[in-house]
Parts: C-alpha cells; structure tokens; sequence
C-alpha cells in the first residue's frame, strides 16, 4: 500500500476541516477548528513547505489556490463573471471559508516569520543564573 506525499496529506485535512467547519456552521477562528488548524499549519512549516521557492508550495495563496481548483471555485468564479451574474451561494459559502482561511494562514506565516524578533536568544550569563 502507497501512502500519499506529505504536502497532498496536508491539504486533504485541511480540507476535511473546512468541510466540518462548513457542516457544523463552526468559523475557522474557534477552536476546535483553529486548533486543528494550527497544527496543520505547523506540520507545513517544518516540512518546509510555507517558502514561496518551496518544491511543494503550502503558503496561504497556494494552498488556497488548490482547495479552489479542488472545489471548483476558479472555474465556477470565472463563469459568474463571463455570464455578469452572483455566485450560487454554495460557492460562495466554499469563497468565505478560503477567505477565513487564507487570512488565518497569513497572520500564522507572518507571526512565525517575525518570532526571532520579537523573542531574542537568553543571553548566556542569564541563562546560567548569574
């Protein structure tokens, strides 16, 4: 038995989650959701897979980029658009939760970028007692 790559597991839960979060009437920005989230999003990071230059790309715009190609978004979008007409509201229910995921992705990606900064190394003479 094949097991899938890591970065396609990885979107297959995330987007397990979003159905839930749909099913439930449950926003991404509450745990369970967002906790459930996070993990994800950390297990994506230390596979290196939130770089823009990253074999398998999972930063926000990409992953969110997937899950619409997956769902059908991009082309349901660009027909709504031909045709001068709204999104069926399944489709836009589906935008929404990219939206909420897409931000929740990029606070996450910005705060974890900016760790180092705002939590310099102990100094060594402090961390020793002294």
């Amino acid at each position: 038995m094949q097991t899938a790559p890591l970065h396609e597991v990885l979107v297959t839960q995330v987007e397990d989650i979003l159905k839930r979060s749909e099913e439930k009437s449950q926003p991404l920005e509450v745990d369970p959701i967002r906790a459930e989230l996070f993990e994800l999003f950390v297990v994506a990071h230390g596979a290196g897979f939130l770089e823009e230059d990253a074999e398998h790309d999972l930063t926000a715009d990409e992953l969110c980029k997937i899950l619409a190609t997956r769902w059908g978004l991009d082309q349901a979008a660009q027909s709504s658009v031909a045709r001068q007409e709204k999104l069926d509201s399944d489709h836009l229910v589906k935008m929404r939760l990219l939206w909420s995921l897409l931000r929740l992705w990029m606070e996450w990606t910005y705060a974890w970028q900016r760790w180092d900064e705002f939590h310099p190394p102990a100094d060594s003479s402090e961390a020793d007692g002294e």
